[in-house]
């Protein structure tokens, strides 16, 4: 066997615009606003278990345990997105941003670069092509 198909992966990257900023500003406000009624709903029904399960003094430690555990992850994923909201808020119009990957097919032999063909990268803009690299 003299040569063989490969797939390789291929990095994405966006060109920081104006729209594309306001987009993924848009976003991750809109992710903020569902984790604080995640949060308003979970609050309450961990109120409604508590009051349920006030009289079994055997369930209560594993019960409140369980919700500890819930709300920190949830104030966590909110805490995530209130620091991507930040760094989005701090792009530079023109800059580069991963915005994801793809792979391609490749047909190599013997001889073929790998890390050439590693390192190859398509640059968006507002969503469009705009140059292919590597």
């Amino acid at each position: 066997m003299d040569k063989m198909v490969v797939r390789v992966p291929v990095a994405i990257k966006a060109k920081v615009t104006e729209d594309l900023k306001l987009k993924i500003i848009a976003d991750l406000q809109e992710t903020i606003k569902k984790i604080d009624m995640d949060v308003q709903q979970f609050e309450f029904a961990a109120k409604q278990a508590m009051n349920q399960a006030a009289g079994n003094l055997q369930a209560l430690p594993a019960l409140r345990e369980q919700i500890e555990v819930e709300r920190a992850k949830i104030t966590e994923a909110k805490t995530d997105a209130e620091e991507k909201l930040k760094r989005a808020q701090e792009l530079e119009i023109g800059a580069e941003i991963g915005h994801g990957t793809l792979e391609r097919s490749v047909e190599v032999t013997i001889g073929t670069d790998l890390e050439a063909l590693m390192g190859a990268e398509i640059l968006t803009e507002d969503g469009k092509i705009i140059a292919f690299r590597g």
